[in-house]
């Protein structure tokens, strides 16, 4: 019994830390990611219905930049110059991204990355999950 009370504890802390995602897998943050929901520190949720902008992502090796872009109803995406800086750090065994701005710097850890999701956490212990948009057009 107190074998199994041991493995479950260790169980639990090495998955409630974060993990470091491989090299390899963070060329599946480039590309288009909406929200769709922010979970609370407190664990209430918030659900994005709708999203009136879209995360782009670029990424070379671990430095590139975040825009947020506007998707319209012929299937393109409005553009502006905004970007914000970004820079990939690993440490002890977790994965940020750093976002700079001419105004203000600020890091979210990677919790999930999949080719379909992503799951990011801010300082503040909000966790924001990401999905792949769907394309669509009303030709």
């Amino acid at each position: 019994m107190r074998k199994t009370v041991v493995l479950l504890f260790i169980s639990v802390m090495a998955l409630s830390c974060g993990r470091e995602i491989a090299a390899e897998d963070l060329a599946k943050l480039n590309g288009y990611w909406e929200i769709q929901e922010a979970v609370m520190a407190d664990g209430t949720q918030k659900e994005y219905t709708v999203n009136p902008t879209i995360d782009f992502f670029e990424l070379k090796g671990k430095t590139g930049f975040r825009k947020k872009v506007m998707p319209q109803f012929d299937g393109t995406y409005r553009v502006n110059d905004l970007l914000e800086n970004i820079t990939i750090e690993q440490k002890e065994g977790k994965t940020f991204v750093n976002y700079t701005t001419e105004y203000a710097k600020w890091k979210e850890e990677i919790i999930g990355l999949s080719q379909e999701e992503l799951v990011v956490k801010n300082q503040h212990d909000i966790e924001y999950h990401y999905k792949r948009p769907k394309p669509f057009s009303v030709k």
